[in-house]
């Protein structure tokens, strides 16, 4: 209670963190938030023509499981970049305010979701376009946003400590994110794969499971609880070993950053 009250009375500070990530995102930028709208779009298209062609795919409902995958995946990948860089990005304010450190790698994570819940808004024209009728599942598409953002901050926590004393790990975690993106099931249909003997490279991946989670809840397929129990206790774990590291080490950033 004593670390949830410290929390609550702290919220203000975090919104402003949040404001002022978003603000810095979009700086100098003449299209702004629109980006975060077009981008995926433009994405959506280039990869339903490549692999579309690529694959022989003519379902209808390709560049809308196309984009589901894409826009996780880049929730994922921008959160955990920016959560990484939270602690060493605001070095000199550690150095001189005393603030909760937790509330850097959060908000760096909590504004990057914003802009992504921002970005969801392109599902509605491409559903009418892909004739992607909405139903009562659509409503369940919080169940793997919650565990998203959950998996995400754990990751995010992790990966702040990390970079406190090992600063290689930016470039490293580019790399495992490319191998993340090809293990998601993004823009190909996991079947033949889950059926070879390679695939407990998606069955085992919490990021393939969230994603197939927001998938069904969208198209209207039956959803799989098995992944969504996985990806549930994945995000816990994550979380509870961010939490755990970053409490234990965040005394001594400040002899490192």
């Amino acid at each position: 209670m004593k670390y949830l009250k410290n929390f609550w009375s702290r919220r203000f500070l975090l919104i402003e963190l949040v404001k002022k990530g978003i603000k810095l995102k979009y700086r100098r930028s003449y299209l702004g938030i629109i980006w975060s709208l077009l981008e995926p779009i433009l994405t959506t298209i280039v990869l339903t023509i490549v692999f579309g062609t690529l694959f022989g795919i003519d379902d209808p409902t390709y560049p809308m499981y196309i984009l589901c995958g894409r826009l996780i995946f880049s929730f994922f990948s921008t959160g955990t970049n920016a959560a990484s860089k939270s602690i060493r990005g605001n070095a000199g304010m550690i150095k001189k305010v005393y603030v909760p450190k937790y509330l850097y790698p959060m908000s760096s994570v909590l504004f990057n979701f914003v802009i992504f819940l921002i970005s969801l808004l392109v599902l509605i024209p491409l559903a009418i376009y892909c004739k992607v009728t909405p139903t009562w599942s659509w409503f369940l598409t919080v169940i793997p946003l919650v565990i998203l953002i959950l998996f995400t901050f754990g990751v995010g926590m992790i990966l702040a400590t990390v970079n406190v004393f090992f600063r290689d790990i930016e470039y490293l975690w580019d790399v495992i994110l490319l191998l993340i993106m090809y293990m998601s099931a993004i823009f190909y249909y996991p079947e033949r794969l889950l059926n070879s003997g390679y695939g407990w490279i998606l069955k085992y991946n919490p990021l393939y499971s969230i994603i197939q989670v927001f998938r069904d809840c969208l198209l209207g397929n039956p959803i799989e609880w098995l992944y969504v129990l996985f990806s549930l206790i994945c995000a816990f774990v994550s979380l509870l070993i961010g939490t755990y590291v970053f409490y234990r080490k965040q005394d001594v950033f400040i002899l490192h950053i």
